[in-house]
C-alpha cells in the first residue's frame, strides 16, 4: 500500500509542476501590446498626442526608429502646440479601432495675426521700458536667425526629453493632456518609423504555488518509497512457527569456500546507505532548480492597499487654467539658468548672460562687466546660488508672458534669495528678471503648492492693499519723505531693515560730502520708480507676491558758478559717467529689486518687506 502512496504523490507532484511551468511557458500570452505607424510625411516634427499613449491601460514605451540621432520630449499638449505653432508638422492619432493614424498640420495663423483675434499680444508689440530696448532686440535677432531651423533640443518647455542614436527608446507614463515630440534636429524630417506599446497584464500568481507544492508532494512521494522499501525489506522471507530450532555451529571463515552463502551485514548496510543518498540528492536538486525559476509574477501579491493619510486641503479656484511649469521643471531651468550666469559673470560676456537674464537683474550685471573691464579690482557680482529651489510657486496661465517665483538657500552662505523668472514667449527661454535676499527674520506668506501654481494680479488690481503698479511709487516715497509719507502706515516700516539702510547711508555720505563741499556745492538723494514693471502673483491669503523696480538718484552739483566738481577718488562714476570732472555736477543711479508680500483688501496686516538687492545702475553728467 505504500508503493500505491508514493506512486500516487509522484503523478500529483508532476501534475501540479507540469501545470505551474506551463502557467509561466506555453500557456502564457504575450506580455506587451504593439501599436505601429509607418509615417510617409517628411515633416520635421511628429507629435504624438495623449489620447494615442492612453488609447490602452498601463504604462507607455516610445520607440522611434532612423538615421542619426533622435529627439523626443514631453509636455503638456497645449505647450507643444503652442511651440509647433509656427511650423508644419505631423499629428499622430488614434482612430475607433486602435489603430495608429497620422495627418499633417500645417502652421496656424502668425502670431501678429493671432494678436489682431485678441489673443496674448507678441513682445516686440508690447511697450518695453527704457532699459530693456537693447536686450529685447538682441534677444528678437537671435530668434529671428533661429526661426530657419529651431532646435527643440533643451527647451524649457519640456518635462523631460531624451536623446539616442538611431532607436530611442523612452519609457513614460503619461496623462490625457501630455503628448509627446519626435524629431531628428529640428531641420531634417522627423523619424518615420514609430511605435508605442503598452503592458498586458499577464501574471500568473498560482504558478509558484503550484511548483512548490508540487515539489513539497514530490518530497513527500520519495518519503513514502522509501519507508515501504524499508518495510519490504524486514517483511521479507516467510516465518514459520512451531518448528524446532536446528542446532546452530561455529562456522569456520577461514577455510577457502566454506563462507559460500555468508552475507556481510557490513555490505547490507553500505549498499543500503548508498541507495538513500542516490534517492534524496536528485529530490533537492529538483527543488531548488523550482524555486530559482519562480519569478515575483509567479505568486500572488498580498500587499496592503496603502492608507490615506490627511493633507491640507487647497480648493482650486473655478476656471483656473494650469500651472506653467512642475517643481522639477522648475529645478531644471534654475539649474540652467546658474550655470548660464557662472559663465558669464567669469567671462563678463553680457550677450551669454542675456540669453538668461533680464530686466533689472541684466541691467546690474551689465553695469558690473563694464566696471570690471575698466577697474582691474572691481569685485564680480554675487554667484546665484546651484541649489536647487526650496518653494516654487507657478502662475497658472496657459498663454504668455509667464512668471514664476522661487526661494532658493545657499548653504554655503547660509542666505536665501527670492526670484522671478518670466518666459516672454513660447519659444524663449525662461530668465531671472528680479533677484533679492531674504531679510533674516523673513516669514513667507502661505501658498498654493506648485501642482495648483498662482493667478497674476493685474497691475491696477483694487483687491490688493495697494495695485502692484502703485507700490514702487509708493515706497519710493517713503524712501523720501520718511513719516511724511501718505503711504507711510501702509507699510510695515518696523520689520523693514532696507529702508533704514538707505536712510543710514543717505547721511553718511551727506556728512562726508559736507566735510568739504558743503561751501561750493550740495548732495540731494531722490527715490522713483524704476523702469522695469513690476510683477506679482497671488498668495492663498487674497494677497500677492510683488517684485518692483526703484531708482536712487544721487545728484552733485556746485552751489557756486566757478566751483567744479571732480571725481578724483570715485573711479566707479568716472568709468561710467566717462568725465573727470564737470561744471555742471553729476548723477548716480542705483537700482534696487525689491519683493514685497501686499496684504487683500480688509487684511489687518500691512504691507511686509520679503527681500531686497540694490546695484548701480549708471552715472551721467547733468546736461
Amino acid at each position: 500500500m505504500r508503493f500505491v502512496w508514493a506512486v500516487a504523490a509522484f503523478v500529483l507532484a508532476a501534475l501540479m509542476i507540469g501545470v505551474g511551468i506551463a502557467q509561466r511557458t506555453v500557456f502564457q500570452g504575450p506580455d506587451t501590446e504593439t501599436a505601429a505607424l509607418s509615417l510617409e510625411e517628411d515633416t520635421p516634427y511628429v507629435l504624438v498626442e495623449g489620447d494615442v499613449l492612453n488609447s490602452r491601460p498601463g504604462s507607455q514605451t516610445l520607440r522611434a526608429q532612423g538615421e542619426g540621432t533622435i529627439f523626443a520630449a514631453y509636455g503638456r499638449t497645449a505647450d507643444l502646440e503652442a511651440w509647433l505653432s509656427d511650423t508644419p508638422y505631423t499629428r499622430v492619432t488614434v482612430d475607433q479601432d486602435g489603430a495608429l493614424e497620422a495627418e499633417e498640420v500645417t502652421p496656424s495663423l502668425a502670431v501678429a495675426d493671432e494678436t489682431d483675434e485678441g489673443s496674448t499680444p507678441a513682445p516686440e508689440e508690447s511697450a518695453a521700458p527704457e532699459g530693456e530696448a537693447a536686450v529685447e532686440e538682441s534677444a528678437a535677432g537671435a530668434e529671428e536667425s533661429a526661426d530657419e531651423a529651431r532646435s527643440p533640443v533643451g527647451s524649457d518647455l519640456w518635462l523631460d526629453e531624451f536623446q539616442q542614436e538611431d532607436v530611442l527608446i523612452a519609457p513614460l507614463q503619461l496623462p490625457e493632456e501630455m503628448s509627446v515630440l519626435v524629431a531628428a534636429d529640428g531641420a531634417e524630417p522627423a523619424p518615420a518609423d514609430i511605435t508605442v506599446s503598452w503592458p498586458i497584464a499577464n501574471a500568473t500568481p498560482w504558478a509558484g504555488p503550484l511548483i512548490v507544492a508540487g515539489g513539497v508532494m514530490m518530497a513527500v512521494g520519495v518519503f513514502l518509497y522509501i519507508l515501504a522499501i524499508r518495510h519490504l525489506r524486514r517483511s521479507r522471507g516467510p516465518r514459520r512457527k512451531g518448528l524446532p530450532v536446528p542446532v546452530t555451529e561455529p562456522i569456520d571463515l577461514a577455510v577457502e569456500g566454506k563462507g559460500k552463502g555468508v552475507i556481510s551485514a557490513s555490505g547490507r548496510r553500505a549498499l543500503t546507505g548508498g541507495r538513500r543518498r542516490l534517492i534524496v540528492v536528485p529530490a533537492v536538486a529538483v527543488s531548488a532548480l523550482l524555486f530559482a525559476g519562480c519569478s515575483s509574477e509567479a505568486w500572488p501579491q498580498f500587499a496592503p492597499s496603502p492608507s490615506p493619510t490627511p493633507s491640507a486641503s487647497v480648493i482650486v479656484p473655478e476656471g483656473q487654467q494650469a500651472p506653467v511649469v512642475t517643481e522639477a521643471q522648475a529645478d531644471r531651468i534654475w539649474t540652467r539658468i546658474a550655470e548660464t550666469v557662472a559663465a558669464a559673470d567669469e567671462a563678463a560676456d553680457e550677450t551669454l548672460a542675456a540669453t538668461r537674464l533680464d530686466g533689472a537683474v541684466l541691467a546690474a550685471r551689465s553695469t558690473n562687466y563694464a566696471l570690471r573691464a575698466a577697474i582691474g579690482d572691481y569685485p564680480a557680482p554675487a554667484a546665484l546660488p546651484a541649489e536647487p529651489l526650496t518653494l516654487v510657486l507657478p502662475q497658472a496661465y496657459d498663454e504668455w508672458p509667464r512668471s514664476i517665483v522661487g526661494v532658493v538657500d545657499d548653504t554655503a552662505a547660509n542666505t536665501s534669495s527670492i526670484m522671478m523668472l518670466t518666459q516672454q514667449d513660447q519659444w524663449s527661454p525662461y530668465k531671472l528678471t528680479y533677484l533679492a535676499s531674504l531679510e533674516a527674520a523673513t516669514e513667507l506668506p502661505v501658498v498654493a503648492p506648485a501642482y495648483i501654481g498662482a493667478v497674476q494680479p493685474a497691475p491696477d488690481s483694487p483687491f490688493l492693499l495697494l495695485p502692484p503698479a502703485q507700490l514702487a511709487e509708493a515706497y519710493a516715497d517713503i524712501l523720501n519723505a520718511g513719516e511724511e509719507s501718505q503711504y507711510y502706515d501702509l507699510f510695515d516700516v518696523a520689520s523693514d531693515q532696507f529702508r533704514v539702510s538707505v536712510a543710514g547711508d543717505r547721511q553718511k555720505r551727506l556728512d562726508e560730502f559736507n566735510q568739504t563741499g558743503a561751501s561750493t556745492g550740495e548732495l540731494t538723494f531722490q527715490a522713483a520708480p524704476g523702469s522695469f514693471e513690476p510683477r506679482a502673483l497671488a498668495t492663498l491669503e487674497s494677497g500677492a507676491i510683488v517684485a518692483v523696480n526703484i531708482d536712487e538718484i544721487d545728484t552733485v552739483k556746485p552751489t557756486n558758478p566757478d566751483a567744479v566738481i571732480k571725481l578724483e577718488n570715485n573711479p566707479t562714476v568716472r568709468t561710467l559717467s566717462g568725465a573727470e570732472q564737470s561744471p555742471t555736477g553729476f548723477t548716480t543711479t542705483y537700482t534696487d529689486q525689491l519683493f514685497f508680500y501686499v496684504p487683500g483688501q480688509g487684511s489687518t496686516e500691512k504691507i511686509r518687506l520679503l527681500g531686497y538687492a540694490s546695484d548701480i545702475l549708471n552715472a551721467k553728467v547733468i546736461p
